[in-house]
């Protein structure tokens, strides 16, 4: 069930970025970051009221557990600055590598009390492919655009951060709660960057669509989901699951946008997906192995 929801938070935040893209193309990197948050805040302020859910802002959190809307906030500037340099697919692609790489950091090191995994061998297949698969996608836009490349690299680096600290947070109150804070918290930093960095847009551009305005709720639809899967599914893992969401989605989108993909992309999505289900099933057997040495060996102590 986990590993689902992890696949379909990748479709959701896909599909996040491309709205928000638009949005920003309308009104503005800053102005439309304000717009996300306040949506998403109305968004799951309207959830938690239907749902009778107690909104409890305080708790037994440590201080930094609240700093995820913060962090949330460089993720959709650094997607929203590369939206229109290169294809959602790269920005997709290029933010996941960014993902692995921390997730990689986290579970080695147990940092933000990501619980501490030793890298099996098994793993390093899923390293490898999630690797040659993300070059193989890249195209051309990518060297042409070498400043949304580093932007959209750091914003794998702030998703990971902002998942593994809201999921800290909503452990002290709920995952929908703790989506809601995380709004909350980023809502006046992207206020005073729209006052201090960009004039103020006061009505709605020409050729604005309302469904472009649905980037924010599902920001908070992403985060539940996150909030829900990080503790139970380990920082790279997680990363690998909703890289297939993300890019088969990522694929959908540029084409429905009449962008091009090409087929190093489709196949680099191949490649990232196979490696994803050996390095399971390598894991899976080698946990059954080690199940069934351990039975072997309990098995005399039982007779004794």
């Amino acid at each position: 069930m986990y590993y689902l929801l992890s696949i379909l938070a990748g479709v959701v935040i896909s599909a996040m970025v491309s709205l928000n893209g638009r949005l920003t193309a309308s009104y503005g990197t800053y102005s439309a970051a304000v717009i996300i948050h306040i949506v998403g805040v109305i968004f799951a302020t309207s959830i938690c009221v239907i749902r009778k859910e107690h909104i409890q802002i305080k708790s037994r959190a440590p201080l930094w557990a609240y700093f995820g809307g913060v962090i949330g906030v460089l993720t959709t500037l650094f997607n929203n600055y590369a939206y229109g340099h290169i294809t959602i697919t790269n920005i997709v692609a290029l933010g996941l590598l960014g993902q692995s790489i921390t997730s990689v950091v986290l579970d080695s090191f147990g940092w933000l009390g990501v619980e501490k995994r030793r890298i099996h061998k098994s793993s390093i297949v899923g390293y490898l492919t999630a690797i040659i698969g993300i070059f193989i996608m890249m195209d051309n836009s990518v060297s042409e655009a070498v400043f949304a490349v580093v932007l959209s690299l750091n914003s794998g680096i702030t998703v990971v951060l902002s998942r593994t600290v809201n999921s800290r947070l909503s452990t002290e109150t709920s995952p929908l709660v703790g989506s809601l804070i995380n709004h909350l918290v980023g809502l006046p930093i992207c206020i005073a960057l729209a006052l201090c960095l960009q004039r103020p847009v006061w009505l709605m551009p020409t050729g604005t669509k309302l469904w472009m305005y649905l980037g924010g709720a599902l920001g908070v639809v992403t985060v539940l989901l996150l909030n829900i899967t990080v503790p139970r599914v380990s920082a790279f893992r997680l990363t690998l699951l909703s890289f297939v969401g993300q890019i088969f989605t990522g694929i959908i989108l540029d084409l429905a946008l009449g962008l091009e993909c090409s087929t190093f992309t489709f196949v680099g999505g191949l490649i990232i997906t196979a490696g994803l289900l050996a390095n399971m099933m390598l894991e899976y057997w080698n946990n059954c192995r080690i199940q069934k040495k351990n039975h072997i060996g309990a098995a005399p102590e039982q007779q004794k």
